[in-house]
């Protein structure tokens, strides 16, 4: 009985220190990592943001037409295979599927009062508004809203939102990432956080950027495997090597201006040299200069 008594309190201190271990993995692991790297192997680490836009040069492998990346995340959005969707890179804060779906209506959209709520409607048609291209939204009787109809019922108002931002409009993303040197590998290791989707001031009827939500890249990255055929950065100078989005961004394949780098303030490069009252231009050269500086960090950081 008591070599019985004593191997039933090995086992529970045992399956005590294991459950003890698991809790100390979680705290040394960023759950929002890819291929987590342990706190305690991480000699050197900073975060930084991105700005990519998506229609520079390098970056249209992620935005051939009919195979935009902005496509592929918001028709998973939309068929319910993305859920996820954050408010901000803290990625903690939720915003629903209905909110996403409402900032891609654009502003000061066409609308009508005295309609039917009976009829059928459906966004087909493409419409121009202020020299931008939108969905439209029709009517079972064949009536565009927004189309001169004299005898309808039909009153143009400036409020609703009627009209949807075309995919190529989507034309931003802001990358959240956080650069590691790994202690143990000697290399440095670029341990992307998150994806943020962004229509620019220049296709909005405000001339501000509007966010669209934040999304976890391990969510985006799973989508991005299961959705080979769709998910092709297209390689335009050998289509023979075209890859699928995943494996681009590994290979960062991509460009992305450095527009903020974790700081007590929580500033941008751009809000720092605003706020020292100097030029536009030296915030411009600033973010460069901050890309050279991680280069220069990374080299001297072989020595160990």
């Amino acid at each position: 009985m008591k070599k019985i008594a004593f191997f039933a309190a090995l086992s529970a201190a045992c399956l005590i220190a294991r459950a003890q271990e698991v809790q100390d993995l979680e705290v040394q692991y960023n759950p929002n990592s890819l291929n987590p790297i342990p706190v305690y192997e991480q000699h050197y680490k900073v975060r930084v943001w991105r700005n990519i836009d998506l229609r520079e040069k390098q970056n249209k492998g992620f935005f051939a037409k009919n195979g935009e990346l902005s496509r592929l995340v918001v028709e998973a959005v939309k068929s319910g295979e993305l859920t996820d969707i954050y408010a901000s890179d803290s990625l903690t804060t939720k915003i629903s599927k209905e909110d996403f779906l409402g900032r891609l209506v654009a502003e000061q959209a066409q609308m009508y009062d005295q309609w039917d709520p009976n009829r059928d409607f459906y966004t087909d048609d493409i419409i121009t508004y202020n020299g931008k291209n939108y969905r439209s939204l029709r009517d079972n009787r064949g009536v565009t809203p927004g189309a001169d109809s004299a005898g309808d019922d039909w009153a143009a108002t400036s409020q609703g939102s009627g009209l949807e931002y075309m995919v190529n409009d989507i034309s931003n993303a802001h990358m959240c990432e956080d650069i590691i040197f790994d202690r143990r590998r000697s290399r440095l290791y670029y341990d992307i956080q998150g994806l943020e989707l962004i229509i620019p001031g220049a296709k909005t009827n405000t001339n501000i950027d509007v966010s669209l939500g934040w999304f976890k890249y391990k969510d985006l990255e799973k989508l991005f495997r299961n959705n080979i055929p769709k998910a092709v950065w297209f390689n335009w100078q050998n289509t023979a090597q075209n890859k699928n989005f995943a494996d681009a961004f590994l290979l960062r394949l991509f460009h992305g201006t450095i527009y903020k780098v974790q700081n007590p303030d929580d500033e941008t490069i751009d809000d720092t040299y605003r706020a020292n009252g100097r030029p536009y231009r030296e915030g411009v050269w600033a973010r460069e200069w901050t890309e050279m500086m991680l280069m220069e960090k990374e080299h001297n950081l072989w020595e160990f």
